[in-house]
């Protein structure tokens, strides 16, 4: 299903994102799209040992890999073809630990502008709860001439 909202100016749908990952960190943490709404992109990644750090929680790292991920993906839908946003800041704080399971981030924007965009990322576990917050600046550039 091919999803125009409001504030996405680009049409996608999530096996389109989901290929996308192919051959990347994203594949490689099992990162994976699972909706796209009107004004938010969400995506999920299982917490086991590509995601562990030694004492068996979910690598802090990894919370952030999943938010820059789901942020500048968001960032991107929302230009025009002829620019691409790229990472200025991220950051993030965890709230709580996960030991197994799945842990789904929420993209929203929180601005997004002619030069800039920041976008709030709520990561939590699979009872809801928050896990990690973590906050995405990007800019907004020309597209690369190939």
């Amino acid at each position: 299903m091919e999803k125009t909202a409001d504030i996405w100016k680009k049409n996608t749908d999530l096996c389109r994102l989901n290929a996308l990952s192919d051959n990347t960190i994203i594949a490689l943490l099992g990162i994976e799209y699972t909706a796209i709404g009107d004004n938010f992109l969400q995506a999920s990644m299982p917490v086991d040992s590509r995601t562990h750090q030694p004492h068996g929680l979910l690598h802090g790292g990894a919370s952030v890999v999943l938010a820059e991920t789901i942020g500048s993906v968001a960032a991107n839908l929302v230009v025009g073809d002829d620019k691409v946003c790229v990472g200025l800041e991220v950051n993030a704080n965890h709230i709580r630990s996960v030991k197994k399971g799945v842990v789904t981030g929420t993209a929203t924007a929180v601005h997004i502008g002619y030069s800039t965009q920041v976008w709030q990322i709520e990561i939590c576990n699979e009872s809801q709860q928050l896990v990690c917050t973590s906050r995405l600046t990007v800019a907004v550039i020309d597209k690369p001439k190939q």
